[in-house]
């Protein structure tokens, strides 16, 4: 076990690393940050912030050495990176897993391979590999680049054989999957939390509405049936053994009207559906993933009550501040700003969380608590 009052490292600096480093600091630890930026949204609640580039290995080692253990805050940290680290500190989750998930072609072969569900894809590297792909998969269908996608970047709909060109034109030639389009009815998902002795708990299944392919609202519990419900934990339990994850796991999945699940996307690490934990259960996803990583037995995933999250984008500053006192005015909500100074069109700047006696009113109050805010 890694004691309080003992530095946990964290790669990244955003709003998942600050809510991480507030859990780490009320429970006794330090948290040292290293990413390129400064005056970040971690580094503004962590004891060290280390502004340095990933590659720099002198500085990657000088961090690795003043740290007790070294977890991650996002998954896109270079492999040579994480493997410098390792050198001199326990890692986790391990760099082979953030390997697999940096990558959409490594993700989605290691779940087909190991028998989960995902959709069907191909590989697509030349305009003649994306025509064969469009005839084997049929249209509509959805052309990915194989790394750095998130909130909908790199991503271009094809729905008929001449949007194949142009779709291939603006991915600029990147390394690309192309994915068969799921007709689903929503999508929801699992975050879980499993340490080295293969402990393993979980908050359920959290339902999820995007706006503009960026996460809008997302609550629990999930409005699925007990077989959807039983049959994505358990996936989510088999994944992470297969992994040997130590962490906070996040799995999204699609689900469609017949009630089959399909694996969108993991993310290994605390996730932006998880948020609602924070503050809305007795163990939060970002202290489960300090549990984890520190050898603690993990906790409760109980929730208070139904629980819901609204993120709040930057498209709220667009005309002037938001007027906070209007949504804290509201019963049983709590704002969460992440302290970023430049407020942009889609960027998530906070969220908001309510409790309510049932899920489904949980998300109506933080929904009009963020709608007050204009």
């Amino acid at each position: 076990m890694i004691q309080p009052n003992s530095t946990i490292g964290v790669f990244g600096s955003g709003q998942l690393g600050r809510m991480f480093a507030i859990e780490a600091r009320k429970m006794g630890y330090r948290v040292h940050t290293f990413s390129p930026a400064s005056d970040t949204p971690t580094g503004q609640v962590a004891d060290v912030e280390t502004s340095a580039n990933y590659d720099d290995l002198a500085e990657v080692e000088k961090f690795a050495r003043s740290v007790d253990v070294v977890t991650f805050e996002f998954e896109n940290v270079p492999s040579k990176t994480v493997e410098k680290a390792a050198e001199f500190v326990a890692v986790h989750p391990k760099g082979e897993i953030l390997h697999i998930a940096q990558n959409r072609l490594r993700e989605k072969t290691f779940l087909n391979e190991n028998g989960f569900p995902v959709v069907p894809f191909r590989h697509i590297k030349t305009l003649e590999d994306l025509y064969h792909a469009v005839n084997e998969i049929g249209v509509p269908s959805v052309l990915k680049t194989a790394g750095f996608g998130y909130d909908g970047k790199g991503q271009e709909k094809i729905n008929a054989v001449g949007d194949v060109e142009p779709a291939f034109s603006r991915i600029d030639g990147r390394e690309s999957v192309l994915e068969g389009f799921i007709d689903f009815e929503k999508e929801v998902s699992v975050v879980c939390a499993r340490d080295a002795a293969g402990n393993f708990v979980h908050y359920g299944v959290i339902e999820n509405d995007h706006a503009n392919h960026i996460l809008d609202v997302s609550f629990a519990p999930a409005m699925v049936s007990r077989k959807v419900f039983d049959e994505a934990v358990e996936i989510t339990r088999d994944l992470a053994e297969k992994l040997g994850f130590v962490g906070t796991l996040c799995v999204e999945f699609f689900l469609t009207k017949d009630e089959k699940l399909i694996i969108n996307e993991i993310a290994p690490r605390p996730h932006n559906s998880g948020h609602l934990t924070f503050g809305g259960c007795m163990t939060s996803q970002f202290e489960q993933q300090l549990r984890a990583v520190c050898g603690i037995s993990l906790g409760s995933t109980e929730f208070f009550r139904p629980a819901a999250m609204a993120n709040l984008l930057g498209d709220l500053w667009e005309n002037s501040e938001p007027n906070w006192q209007n949504a804290l005015a509201f019963p049983n909500v709590k704002l969460h700003l992440y302290g970023k100074t430049e407020s942009r069109l889609g960027r998530k700047m906070g969220h908001i969380t309510a409790l309510g006696e049932t899920a489904q009113q949980a998300r109506e109050l933080a929904v009009n608590a963020r709608a007050s805010l204009i």
